[in-house]
């Protein structure tokens, strides 16, 4: 039986745009209200999911949201036509209308926490989409998510799909953003991480000061029971509160796992020597990797501004793992170097491949921002909806969508035009087509 992992990338949508609402995401906010480019970002991201898949990774994609979220807006008072509508919201709530317009459903690393077979109760994949409560206009995303997360992996006989946890900052979730899962092979037990920012419930714990935490303990809890993982093969684990407040917004901007690898930087953890010794202990090999980042070599600051960690740690059909990472690593003297260094260490770490994902980058999310992973079977990827895979024909048909319904660029005043989003929901219409999902969007064309 073929045992891997697939990445599911999420696919840039048509009013892709920099409104820089998160507030604890420095490059989010420092790019605010800038000019984008979605037709840029959108075909950016699908050259990554090629290459990816030309790498005999199993690539598939994930769709879009509509934005603005009309229905969002209709719920808080505004009322009238479509434009009416967005005309209301854009003069007298205008950060409201911008986080009903945002664009980050494309970073599907928040969209749930992934469970394979080998760890669950039952033997099925199970998801759990994320409620994101701690922003607003990532907390408009969980339905659709589920909806579409249901679209791709449909057959319950593989596949047990969650609500999400309740929209309450007690269970702050923040999907597989703040996730990984150590494994020996993919289709086997695993042993996975959840990372939490702080304890919702107990006030006298550590936690950061300047900027949200926005994942609670209780929420990993949560989680795992609702996956019917058992004691031995999850460890539970906290962010260092001091790299939050230096905008390390997700554990995922600060480590990266795949099998018997932790990529990490020195400051990641609150207590790092526990979590080794309990990964270990429930790992059941000594051969497993923890590869630490001094500070001596990348600061917290230079890890944030490439992205360092953010990157992906694949598994090549060659036995070799690589690294997926931004353009910004490569441009950064201290990041590139460390990086050339590690190839040559005694890791499973043997390549560097570098990416444009600029458009992503400025909006605060770098590769792994834009990627789920799904450990499965081959059995089990029969069962995904196989219109989501990346091959030759479903990039050329992606990229002539793309080119076919996207703008060059869309200016924050753009948002309030009745036609961008006729334009989108044209868009979206025909995406649902193209990846045979039938309805997982409110509107109707």
């Amino acid at each position: 039986m073929k045992q891997f992992e697939a990445n599911f990338d999420g696919l840039v949508g048509p009013t892709h745009n920099y409104a820089g609402l998160s507030f604890g995401n420095v490059a989010s906010k420092s790019n605010a209200n800038a000019v984008s480019n979605p037709k840029q970002a959108a075909l950016q991201g699908l050259q990554k999911m090629k290459a990816l898949a030309d790498m005999g990774m199993v690539q598939g994609v994930l769709a879009p949201q509509e934005r603005p979220d009309i229905y969002a807006l209709r719920r808080l008072g505004f009322s009238g036509s479509d434009g009416d509508v967005m005309q209301q919201a854009y003069k007298e709530a205008p950060h409201i209308f911008l986080a009903c317009c945002s664009a980050s459903s494309m970073w599907t690393a928040n969209a749930a926490t992934v469970s394979p077979s080998g760890d669950t109760r039952d033997g099925k994949i199970h998801f759990t989409p994320a409620n994101l409560t701690n922003k607003y206009h990532r907390s408009l995303e969980p339905q659709v998510t589920g909806n579409i997360l249901k679209a791709t992996f449909a057959d319950p006989d593989h596949f047990s799909h969650h609500q999400h946890l309740p929209d309450n900052e007690h269970f702050g979730d923040e999907g597989a953003a703040n996730h990984t899962r150590f494994c020996q092979e993919y289709g086997g037990k695993g042993v996975e991480l959840f990372v939490f920012g702080r304890y919702a419930f107990d006030e006298s714990k550590p936690a950061p000061k300047k900027y949200p935490a926005r994942h609670t303990f209780e929420a990993c809890e949560a989680v795992a029971r609702l996956h019917g993982l058992s004691e031995d093969n999850v460890v539970f684990a906290q962010q260092n509160p001091d790299v939050i407040d230096a905008g390390v917004f997700h554990n995922d901007v600060i480590a990266v796992g795949n099998q018997n690898v932790l990529f990490y930087h020195q400051q990641a953890f609150l207590n790092t020597s526990k979590m080794k010794a309990e990964i270990l202990r429930k790992f059941g090999s000594d051969d497993f990797h923890f590869i630490e980042v001094p500070d001596n070599e990348v600061s917290v600051s230079d890890a944030v501004k490439t992205y360092l960690f953010n990157t992906q740690v694949i598994r090549l059909p060659n036995g070799n793992m690589a690294i997926i990472a931004p353009k910004e690593c490569e441009n950064n003297a201290a990041v590139a170097a460390y990086l050339a260094k590690l190839v040559t260490l005694n890791t499973p770490i043997k390549e560097v491949h570098y990416f444009d994902v600029k458009q992503s980058m400025q909006n605060g999310g770098g590769p792994a921002c834009l990627r789920l992973r799904v450990a499965m079977t081959d059995k089990e990827q029969t069962k995904v909806n196989p219109n989501t895979f990346i091959n030759d024909s479903s990039y050329d048909k992606l990229c002539t969508w793309v080119n076919k319904h996207y703008r060059d660029e869309l200016h924050v005043a753009d948002l309030i035009d009745p036609q961008l989003l006729i334009e989108s929901r044209t868009a979206l219409d025909e995406l649902t087509q193209i990846l045979g999902y039938g309805s997982v969007y409110p509107f109707q064309i």
